[in-house]
């Protein structure tokens, strides 16, 4: 299988942000609920536990990652169905991250932004965002999820050249 990287990287104020989008022909509540609900994250990239909330702390579990680890969350904007921010803290750094919904005629937009910290390397970043969003899409239309290897390291040039 051959997938396109869609990844593209704002600068803006001297800040770094990773942003990608997806399209799906469902209702925008749907979709939120893809995002949001734990039993369907659990699908896609992994459930969750705790009370949600803004300002609220909750655990997620990496599902598709190695050891299947948990980490913790911060929700820092909960705007339904429009708009979800989190920070979550792991071994591998503190990660912001931002969801925003728009419907139009039936199509509801997803534009993902990871806010990368100075040190994040887009080239293992923006392949793994888009394997994960591929997943959601898998997930939405109850198909096969994609393979990681579809996704890394063919896409690792890509997001280098974005660098530049």
């Amino acid at each position: 299988m051959t997938t396109r990287p869609t990844g593209r990287l704002d600068r803006t104020d001297g800040k770094r942000d990773l942003i990608l989008t997806r399209t799906y022909r469902a209702p925008i509540e749907d979709v939120w609920a893809s995002v949001t609900e734990s039993d369907r994250t659990a699908r896609w990239f992994g459930p969750w536990k705790g009370e949600a909330g803004p300002g609220r702390q909750i655990q997620v579990q990496m599902a598709l990652e190695e050891g299947q680890p948990w980490c913790d969350a911060t929700i820092e904007v909960c705007e339904p169905p429009r708009r979800l921010g989190i920070i979550t803290k792991d071994n591998y750094g503190t990660w912001h991250l931002e969801a925003e919904l728009t419907e139009t005629d039936g199509v509801t937009e997803l534009v993902f932004t990871h806010h990368l910290d100075p040190e994040a390397k887009i080239s293992e970043v923006g392949p793994g965002w888009e394997y994960y969003l591929d997943a959601l899409g898998a997930a939405r239309a109850d198909a096969d999820r994609p393979e990681f290897e579809d996704y890394y390291p063919s896409m690792k040039q890509y997001y280098e050249a974005l660098e530049d």
